[in-house]
């Protein structure tokens, strides 16, 4: 009986995870979730909102469990044990972020949404019910992805459990690949499939600041291409991950837009800075608008945020987020103010409350990374960019800056993680995919364009540049991603480099960060730790691979940090690396122990068992 709480837990909270769902769109439904009718057009809009209900009670979870166990956070005396234990590797079941439960509850709504709803309901030609029944069976998919990626082989039913006697059944475990075996046919039937959209500027409440908080309904779904790919991508299969990934870039038009950063500085660094730098210069095309990176956080403008959970505004409205206060502020407040508490201080600004007793800190790991970034930048006084790229390497990637703003209030200085300040939680970004999508292809064979994802961008110029692109990789990339067919080149031909958002001008021959450079400085850093090179002058494709999967690896900590990505990113390319065998089969395991081994973890996590939470509830 023990062993099946978690199933029963989830069966009740089916029956009380839906009763409202004010707190993500104004509706006047009381319908639960559990009612075997399911014959209303209404219907499919309240359950979907349900299922999206469960959603935000597992997403601090999501986030917390991914990044305290991954190598960017680290721990301070202001640190909760249960925090502490994730990112020790000593949880235990009694842990409150060890809890299968917050899953399977989303799981068994969808499993009941999708074999009770009526899928033949018409308005007109218009068939009403289809979308948020494909939208169930991609939530479920994402789901079971999560449990896997935090338990390894998870209990496995599509059926609803509706009563005790079936929750006391005994389940089929499935891992990662035999999850996506399961689903991934099913979904692939729905390629391309609209995701649900209820309005684009709808109130949801008003903040203790007093301002209105509206979401866009499109970017609370989880499109059905984005999850196909992550489970291909997760199980090994690269091409068909791909393939996922760029037909919703290519369905949707989503290019790689053009960002930067423009921080403020701590004044130590601010002085060194030259006056005349330019933070975006791009020589592509006029005309193109450039974004400033930390507006992404907004989640609504400008579109680079595919899929986010929005919280609500307030505890009295439902649902809402811890994850600012354990980063350092408290989103849920008005007042403004210094105040000490004992030996604490709080500061008080606006809408928030800076918290100088934060919880969770950036690790040295982090920092290191992104002060080890090289900053490009053509002078404002250049009229030309050939011989006028210039190379700061004191300052860093300046994501960092935006990540963690430096804020002085008073007599105070200190950093404010800025993604989580409107209490709002990314899933998908444009920028995950496009990083996603260079994982694949790199696996697939293709590290050059890989890299090209980073450098340039899979634009029109690039599709005619053999400066380091393979012709094979070039026709690669008009047939079987096909980024450079006629018919794909208008969407993609201004698309930009993901590392220019940070390291500014990297694109075209002038800038100094190129293939050959940076994947020597990779492969000798790798050499350096591990000694897998004999000869350094006989480098195969192999070797190549690899040595870019590290740089992907150092893009997502610089681009995706404290998203809720980091220690699901470590493992499926520790896996690879051990599937592919190139070092040895444990290579992988020993390259995941490395980056993990500040914090002093309690298991030995060369043995890829360890990599897995306890399962409880």
């Amino acid at each position: 009986m023990k062993k099946n709480l978690f199933i029963i837990a989830a069966l009740f909270g089916m029956l009380l995870s839906a009763t409202s769902c004010q707190d993500m769109l104004e509706t006047e439904s009381n319908r639960q979730i559990f009612d075997p009718q399911l014959d209303q057009k209404t219907d499919s809009m309240f359950y979907t909102l349900g299922i999206l209900k469960g959603v935000q009670q597992a997403i601090d979870q999501y986030v917390l469990v991914n990044e305290m166990r991954g190598d960017l956070t680290q721990v301070n005396q202001y640190t909760e044990a249960d925090l502490r234990a994730l990112a020790n590797f000593s949880a235990t079941v009694e842990n409150k972020y060890d809890s299968a439960y917050v899953f399977y509850r989303i799981i068994n709504n969808c499993n009941y949404f999708i074999a009770h709803r009526d899928t033949t309901l018409l308005t007109g030609s218009r068939n009403v019910s289809m979308p948020e029944y494909v939208q169930a069976l991609s939530i479920r998919a994402w789901a079971y992805l999560q449990l896997a990626k935090i338990y390894g082989s998870v209990p496995f039913y599509t059926e609803p459990v509706t009563s005790i006697s079936e929750a006391n059944t005994v389940r089929e475990k499935k891992d990662l690949r035999g999850i996506a075996d399961a689903l991934a046919p099913e979904l692939a039937k729905y390629a391309g499939f609209e995701v649900p959209t209820y309005g684009d500027n709808i109130a949801v409440g008003q903040t203790n600041s007093g301002s209105n908080k509206r979401i866009d309904s499109r970017r609370t779904m989880f499109p059905v291409d984005l999850v196909l790919g992550d489970l291909y991508l997760e199980s090994g299969q690269y091409t068909q991950a791909a393939q996922s990934y760029f037909n919703y870039l290519k369905t949707k038009q989503v290019p790689a837009e053009w960002y930067y950063c423009q921080p403020t500085f701590p004044e130590a660094i601010r002085r060194t800075l030259p006056s005349d730098i330019r933070y975006f210069y791009t020589t592509i095309a006029t005309g193109v608008t450039a974004y400033s990176w930390e507006r992404i956080f907004s989640m609504n403008s400008p579109n680079d945020v595919i899929t986010y959970v929005p919280m609500a505004v307030n505890r009295l409205n439902g649902k809402t987020t811890d994850l600012p206060r354990l980063f350092g502020y408290d989103f849920y407040t008005t007042e403004v103010k210094v105040e000490q508490q004992g030996s604490m201080t709080r500061i008080y600004n606006y809408d928030k409350i800076y918290l100088l007793e934060r919880e969770i800190d950036p690790s040295q790991s982090y920092l290191s990374l992104s002060g080890s970034q090289d900053y490009y930048y053509v002078p404002q006084s250049a009229t030309t960019d050939a011989g006028n790229v210039n190379t700061l390497p004191a300052v860093g990637d300046l994501r960092r800056y935006n990540t963690f703003s430096y804020i002085t209030l008073g007599d105070s200085a200190f950093n404010e993680m800025v993604k989580y300040e409107g209490g709002n939680i990314p899933i998908y970004r444009a920028t995950t995919i496009y990083l996603r999508l260079a994982e694949a292809i790199n696996r697939m064979g293709y590290p050059d364009a890989a890299f090209a994802i980073l450098k340039d961008g899979l634009n029109r110029r690039l599709s005619t540049d053999t400066l380091y692109m393979r012709p094979e990789t070039q026709e690669m990339l008009r047939t079987t991603i096909p980024f450079f067919s006629p018919e794909n080149m208008e969407t993609f031909q201004y698309n930009h480099g993901i590392h220019s958002y940070g390291s500014g001008y990297t694109e075209g021959v002038f800038s100094p960060y190129q293939y050959a450079t940076e994947l020597q400085k990779k492969l000798n850093e790798l050499n350096a730790q591990f000694s897998i090179i004999s000869d350094m002058g006989a480098i195969t494709l192999q070797d190549q691979i690899n040595a870019v999967e590290d740089l992907l690896c150092d893009e997502y900590a610089l681009e995706l940090a404290y998203e809720g990505n980091r220690f699901g990113d470590l493992c499926r390319l520790a896996r690879h690396k051990n599937e592919a065998g190139l070092y040895g089969n444990d290579f992988g395991s020993r390259w995941l122990a490395s980056k993990l081994a500040y914090k002093n973890p309690v298991v030995d996590l060369t043995n890829p068992q360890n990599w897995y939470m306890p399962f409880s509830k």
